[in-house]
């Protein structure tokens, strides 16, 4: 009995015909659920954390296959109607990597344990660090747990090699990280975790394009130093996660240089947080005169744009591919990945450490410098991406996220008399509802107090609310922090309330913004008429 819940040891045909037939049940029963004019899948269950206690016998796998579907009921499904965030529906090279993945069931630490995932990764090590632009000779690189882990990786690596003392005496008490306002909290989180302290995070301003401002980061930066701080590590968004803010890594890394001769200091870490923008480097080498894809004026100045930062990300010390985001793969499947391998020596463990993982006489690939010791083979879905997928398979599927959010943008200021779009054209749209005429300009530039902000941003919660509960139709995504801006009436930034349009499936196409704009001026009267407005 306990043999026939398992797959077979010795190829048997008939064992792995019965494992298809499940495969195939599992995914006729997700099939079922899906509907092309809804968002999720089946219905949204009525209690959908009911208690369910372990059964006291095995159950048959028809059960299973129920119990599974259960689960999935409500489910988001990304087809065209989700345009909320980067939680990309993955494509099939990505979920065959991923069915591998799981039947060799391998842990990624060590290659005589998990040697599928080991020779991907460095094989994508490999291939991404020629995308880049770093030597693949000297790089390195494997895969985390996203864009989170990679910025933890980062500030570890930080740590030691400029204090190798750290590791067995704990950090020093006067270092100091410097990020974008916009940045992600990944490093807010990570100097917690590392002991560092959040009090030592400075916040560098951002400029109107969402990039941050280098005259204040040069400011802050010899701020620190001349009152004997250490700046130990500078965290560059390119693509932040609300308006795809790209800063600007080699004038960020002349900064850094500038201070580190100044004040006779180590050199200062450089982290590019690619999560979001990473894939966009895949355009780094793109002919935009021949435009061989033919893509349209619009979108090729775009590529343009992001052309002239994503070109300088291999001066950042580190780097991360979100693979589950704009890659197109299952969650999850980021890979951290270093100019200069050797660094990794500075956290790695010494032998008697890990007794257990063989890396004192047999296997090649040896990973106890992660912070992981149990890794998922997650190198295998990128890899098997990356395959599928090619260069161009790449270019056309982001540029068609591109050119999407310049129609919608487009429509959407032509259909709205009360919207202003509220961050430079990328691959998301970010856009402010007023109840009259748009004031961005007004609030931009700091002319509004803080009672007539927050009542706008009150406006845009309470639409977000309607948006949220018409989600099973199309699911808009929003942030309550897309910037900040400065108010007549007192010294606190007051933080804007926008709604989120993220074009992140090859199903969102041109000719389906019309149902998005349709969408939004129906749920716009119904909030006004909840309102009385009208």
């Amino acid at each position: 009995m306990e043999q026939a819940l398992y797959p077979s040891i010795d190829g048997s045909r008939e064992e792995r015909e019965q494992f298809v037939g499940l495969l195939e049940e599992l995914l006729t029963t997700v099939d079922e659920m899906k509907d092309p004019d809804k968002m999720t899948l089946g219905k949204l269950p009525d209690d959908p954390y009911a208690n369910r206690d372990i059964p006291q016998q095995p159950g048959t796998m028809k059960k299973v296959i129920q119990e599974l579907k259960e689960l999935a009921q409500g489910h988001r499904f990304v087809n065209h109607r989700y345009v909320a965030n980067a939680s990309t529906l993955p494509n099939i090279p990505s979920l065959l990597g991923q069915v591998m993945m799981t039947l060799v069931n391998g842990n990624n630490l060590w290659d005589v344990e998990g040697s599928a995932a080991a020779r991907a990764e460095v094989k994508l090590t490999r291939m991404l660090s020629e995308v880049i632009g770093y030597n693949p000779e000297k790089s390195g690189g494997f895969t985390t747990w996203g864009g989170q882990g990679a910025v933890f990786q980062s500030l570890r690596l930080a740590i030691a090699r400029q204090f190798p003392d750290s590791n067995e005496e704990g950090v020093p008490p006067n270092l100091y990280c410097f990020a974008s306002e916009l940045s992600h909290y990944s490093l807010f989180k990570a100097m917690q975790a590392t002991g560092i302290g959040t009090n030592h995070l400075i916040r560098i301003k951002t400029n109107d394009d969402h990039s941050m401002n280098i005259e204040d980061l040069q400011e802050k930066m010899e701020a620190v130093a001349e009152k004997g701080g250490i700046p130990l590590y500078v965290l560059a968004s390119t693509g932040t996660t609300d308006t795809f803010g790209v800063d600007d890594v080699k004038q960020v890394k002349k900064v850094c240089t500038n201070i580190e001769a100044a004040h006779q200091l180590a050199p200062i870490y450089l982290h590019a947080d690619s999560a979001m923008g990473g894939m966009y480097t895949f355009f780094n080498d793109y002919e935009t005169e021949e435009n061989p894809l033919g893509f349209r004026n619009q979108v090729i100045d775009e590529i343009k744009r992001l052309q002239k930062k994503f070109r300088h990300l291999r001066l950042a010390d580190s780097l991360v591919f979100d693979f589950h985001k704009l890659g197109q793969t299952p969650y999850i499947s980021s890979l951290f990945l270093v100019k200069d391998r050797s660094m990794f020596g500075y956290v790695d463990l010494n032998e008697e450490e890990t007794p257990y993982v063989g890396n004192r006489g047999y296997g090649n690939y040896h990973t106890s410098y992660t912070l992981e010791c149990s890794r998922m083979g997650s190198s295998l879905p990128i890899y098997a991406s990356l395959i599928g997928m090619g260069v161009e398979g790449y270019q056309t599927i982001l540029a068609q996220y591109l050119d999407v959010n310049i129609a919608f943008r487009e429509a959407l200021k032509e259909r709205f008399s009360n919207v202003a779009v509220t961050n430079e054209v990328s691959p998301i749209t970010t856009f402010r509802f007023y109840p009259g005429r748009p004031m961005w300009e007004a609030e931009k530039e700091g002319r509004m107090s803080s009672e007539e902000v927050t009542d706008i941003n009150e406006y845009n919660s309470r639409f977000a609310e309607v948006l949220g509960e018409a989600r099973d139709e199309i699911y808009f995504g929003n942030t309550s922090r897309q910037r900040y801006v400065a108010v007549t009436d007192r010294e606190e930034l007051e933080s804007v309330y926008v709604q989120k349009f993220f074009s992140i499936s090859p199903y969102t196409t041109v000719d389906r913004v019309p149902e998005y704009i349709d969408f939004l001026e129906k749920q716009m009267n119904a909030f006004h008429k909840s309102m009385q407005l009208i």
